[in-house]
């Protein structure tokens, strides 16, 4: 019986590296679809990710696509609406129809809980089923990819699964979890003690394996959307302390009121206001319906993460 081929583009990235072993330790050919570089066996190169990339021979015989690959964001670029709709939607688009007509049976997409927009304050937990309210230029060309991908597995056999992750963390992870392990380490008070929110997390790991339980289904919807997490979500200062239990590091948190440190964010850090005070809740009902559940606790993906932070 012939190994089922995986494509998994942005495979040398952050979530890549933890999902290509994961995949090729369940019986998986896993064929990365490179930009550049030195390539194995089953690699391919395909350059640019854009409306114009050629994917056929890297379709050829593949079962199944795992879409990591895209233009992640960046403050700074909040005006250059281009260079995401290129990569991201554009991008997107031409691999899903060429996917479709290579006759892979399933697309799994990895896209943003920015989708559904920035803060759960005053709501309820987001849902897969919301109407999308994408916050900034990266959310924007996520949910514009998405509909171009409900619309492609409507006219096609191909089914599609898009995940919408919220902050993943892991050994690796750049980003804000990068800043917070390096705040925590060198023992800088953090003006969050007071902050009062409740916001969902990943771990790598977690998530890793759900993209992988999502590629092995036999049964499931033409179209799904699902938001995934740890087992547990809870404040900002929780999550700080969390970090540095992990590291074996008593995090330092002054008790700032919340309204002071959102006036100082709003003139400083607009970016960071909504991710450091701000509430995102996720109903992950959907997601633990196909059978998965998180294989690490938040502790134990914590661990992980940091765990060369801890005899640091």
């Amino acid at each position: 019986m012939n190994q089922p081929v995986v494509l998994v583009t942005g495979a040398s990235g952050f979530i890549g590296r933890n999902l290509v072993p994961l995949l090729e330790s369940r019986g998986y050919l896993v064929r990365r679809a490179l930009r550049a570089g030195l390539a194995r066996e089953n690699d391919v190169v395909v350059g640019s990710i854009g409306p114009t990339t050629d994917w056929d021979a890297a379709l050829a015989g593949v079962d199944a696509v795992v879409h990591l690959a895209a233009r992640v964001h960046h403050p700074n670029e909040e005006r250059a609406a281009e260079l995401y709709d290129a990569v991201n939607t554009q991008g997107t688009i031409q691999l899903a129809h060429a996917a479709a007509r290579a006759g892979v049976s399933t697309f799994v997409f990895l896209s943003t809980i920015l989708v559904n927009g920035s803060s759960t304050d005053g709501r309820g937990a987001f849902t897969p089923d919301d109407a999308v309210v994408p916050r900034g230029v990266y959310g924007q060309s996520k949910a514009a990819a998405e509909a171009a991908l409900q619309r492609i597995a409507a006219q096609s056999k191909m089914r599609v699964a898009v995940v919408r992750p919220p902050l993943v963390y892991g050994r690796e992870a750049l980003g804000n979890f990068r800043h917070l392990v390096g705040v925590i380490r060198r023992r800088i008070p953090l003006p969050l003690g007071l902050v009062d929110n409740k916001r969902a997390f990943v771990s790598v790991q977690n998530l890793a394996s759900f993209v992988a339980h999502l590629v092995a289904l036999q049964v499931a919807p033409t179209h799904r959307v699902y938001l995934v997490a740890d087992d547990e979500q809870i404040s900002t200062p929780a999550f700080v302390r969390r970090i540095g239990e992990a590291m074996n590091r008593t995090a330092i948190l002054l008790p700032v009121p919340s309204m002071v440190l959102a006036l100082a964010l709003r003139v400083m850090r607009p970016e960071l206001r909504h991710s450091l005070l701000g509430s995102m809740e996720v109903d992950t009902s959907a997601t633990l319906s196909t059978g998965w559940t998180p294989p690490l606790s938040m502790t134990e993906g914590l661990r992980l993460a940091v765990g060369r932070s801890a005899s640091s």
